[in-house]
């Protein structure tokens, strides 16, 4: 090889590489969805007097509107922003159509034992313990409402554990991302709005299941405990959890723009 197209190559790989640099840094966190869970003929969980579908509305919009206040840049669209019941496969479907590079799901919970309370983020994955098992059939338990469900939801029946191993067929590309950004959630519930996290879980979502990107159900607290459904219908607990979710949100933007 003479000098001249040495020369050349060189010049090839340089631009080539700078190219690559370029394109690397390119990526930016433009569209999330957020998914007030329940709606209209479903309740969700119940309280003395609140109601998750309630709960989950109201804090599901709070931090909407930090978003669109504070990044502008970064698109937000909602599966819900009144009392309406959303099929669970609609509400996958948006966040599909919208190419969102996040989904995330705001519920509240519940538990047999009014003692029990704190937060929780779910992940898609295999449940590990009975309790995580439980709280998927729960939320699961809403395709029920649609007609036809078996044969809308490919036969998958939210009671029976066996359906379950669909989940485990297909494991979830976006993993790794979807648990960054739920410990991201967890650790500004614990620090900055001072609840009680009860960590980072995996269940079998189907919601979570059908997403093509990074996405996560948070668990705000449970009804069926007096003294965090009044914290959960109050507008300063209500507050206070948004904006522990857009706190993290904003650091997990930040990190996988730089990354990427």
């Amino acid at each position: 090889m003479n000098n001249i197209s040495f020369k050349f190559l060189l010049i090839a790989i340089t631009l080539l590489s700078s190219s690559a640099l370029v394109a690397q840094h390119e990526y930016r966190l433009k569209t999330i969805v957020i998914d007030a869970g329940h709606g209209g003929k479903d309740p969700g969980t119940r309280g003395k007097t609140a109601r998750e579908k309630d709960v989950a509305l109201k804090i599901a919009l709070k931090f909407g509107e930090l978003v669109e206040k504070n990044i502008p840049d970064v698109k937000v669209v909602y599966t819900r922003k009144d009392d309406r019941y959303l099929p669970l496969d609609e509400r996958a479907a948006i966040a599909n159509k919208n190419k969102a590079d996040l989904f995330i799901c705001i519920h509240a919970n519940a538990n047999n034992n009014p003692a029990a309370y704190g937060t929780e983020t779910y992940v898609m994955g295999l449940h590990k313990d009975e309790g995580n098992m439980d709280v998927a059939k729960r939320e699961n338990s809403v395709i029920t409402y649609d007609e036809n469900y078996k044969e809308r939801y490919e036969g998958f029946d939210p009671k029976d554990p066996e359906s379950y191993i669909l989940f485990s067929l297909t494991l979830s590309a976006y993993k790794e991302s979807s648990l960054i950004f739920a410990q991201k959630i967890e650790s500004q519930f614990k620090s900055r709005a001072g609840r009680h996290s009860r960590g980072v879980k995996q269940a079998g979502f189907w919601v979570l299941w059908r997403t093509a990107m990074p996405s996560v159900l948070i668990e705000t607290g449970f009804l069926s405990n007096e003294k965090e459904e009044g914290y959960l219908k109050g507008e300063e607990g209500q507050d206070l959890i948004a904006s522990g979710i857009y706190r993290a949100f904003k650091e997990y933007k930040t990190q996988v723009e730089a990354i990427n």
